[in-house]
């Protein structure tokens, strides 16, 4: 006869003690930064910008003037490549929650789909004819992109196929979407951060002060979002809720390091790269203490940055063509 087995009170709290203990030091684990810097040269190395992490753990690599996209498997470390339909010119990277990897068709005005599987591409026409920049998933069932011709944000039904833009000036960028599912994007020719309200599409702004020039933002776990300011040298951090500034650090290569992406760790510690010094800093802002790591390479071009489920930090170098991780 089977049945449930009932355990005593005493060993039950212990083995729940021993679980939890387990699982915090599991993600300890998986969140220490030991520093090792590895670098692996992408195929088709012709300004090989955005990446993204799939659900696997693989990465996928824009190859923008190659017009490719690209995975890396890092069990064996071995790329594949997909050529996509003429001019398509990749940017912005995203994979999602069906398994599928999208893409902003900067140079034919679509927002691409590639299943990695069976490698069938489709292609979805923007209305505006306009340039596609950066790419976001909001983890629901919408796509939202920056357009860099039009100078707006166009949000993408997944299911309806329905696109719907909105102009917002500022040379629309980096994207994030905060707890309440608000969409925020950097204005880097308004030294702004700008917001659309997910009820009303409501927009509004945060100044980021004179010369800022934001280029990225990254949510946090705490909720709080993360900008480079790349005019500063600077790295701010902002409540979504209040609309304000908390605090901002110095980058550890001063004022003229040019920050420009920017990710967050799962127990909350930030990366960010300087685009002019070649070195990418951890920041912990419990202490507001910075830890720097130099790249391999010079003049590395690093524009986007992914954090794995491992906590591994994967870089694209757009001027090198090295795909690059440090863990």
């Amino acid at each position: 006869m089977t049945g449930n087995r009932r355990i005593p009170p005493g060993k039950g709290r212990a083995a729940f003690a021993l679980a939890v203990l387990m699982l915090l030091y599991g993600n300890a684990i998986a969140q220490e930064i030991r520093g090792r810097v590895r670098e692996f040269p992408v195929p088709t190395p012709l300004f090989a910008g955005e990446t993204a992490v799939a659900d696997d753990g693989s990465i996928f690599v824009a190859i923008m003037r190659g017009n490719r996209i690209a995975r890396f498997d890092p069990g064996n470390e071995t790329f594949r490549e997909w050529d996509l339909p003429r001019n398509a010119s990749p940017l912005g990277l995203v994979t999602d929650d069906r398994g599928k990897v999208w893409y902003a068709g900067h140079g034919n005005a679509t927002l691409g789909q590639l299943d990695a599987l069976s490698g069938v591409i489709v292609q979805h026409q923007i209305p505006t004819n306009g340039a596609p920049h950066t790419l976001l998933f909001d983890g629901r069932d919408t796509l939202w992109f920056t357009d860099e011709l039009t100078q707006s944000v166009v949000r993408f039904d997944r299911t309806s196929g329905r696109m719907v833009d909105q102009r917002t000036g500022g040379n629309p960028y980096g994207l994030a979407v905060d707890r309440a599912g608000n969409l925020w994007f950097c204005k880097l020719t308004a030294d702004r951060l700008g917001r659309i309200d997910a009820r009303t599409g409501a927009m509004s702004e945060v100044f980021l002060g004179n010369g800022s020039r934001p280029r990225r933002v990254a949510l946090a776990p705490d909720g709080t979002l993360w900008v480079t300011l790349n005019g500063l040298g600077k790295l701010a951090q902002v409540d979504p809720g209040t609309a304000q500034i908390l605090r901002t650090y110095d980058m550890p290569g001063g004022s003229g390091s040019n920050p420009f992406a920017v990710a967050a760790t799962a127990d909350g510690r930030i990366w960010a790269n300087e685009y002019r010094t070649d070195t990418i800093s951890l920041l912990d802002p419990r202490n507001g203490s910075f830890r720097s790591f130099q790249l391999p390479s010079r003049n590395t071009g690093v524009r986007k940055m992914v954090v794995d489920a491992q906590g591994r930090l994967w870089y694209m170098g757009s001027h090198n063509g090295m795909l690059g991780v440090i863990e």
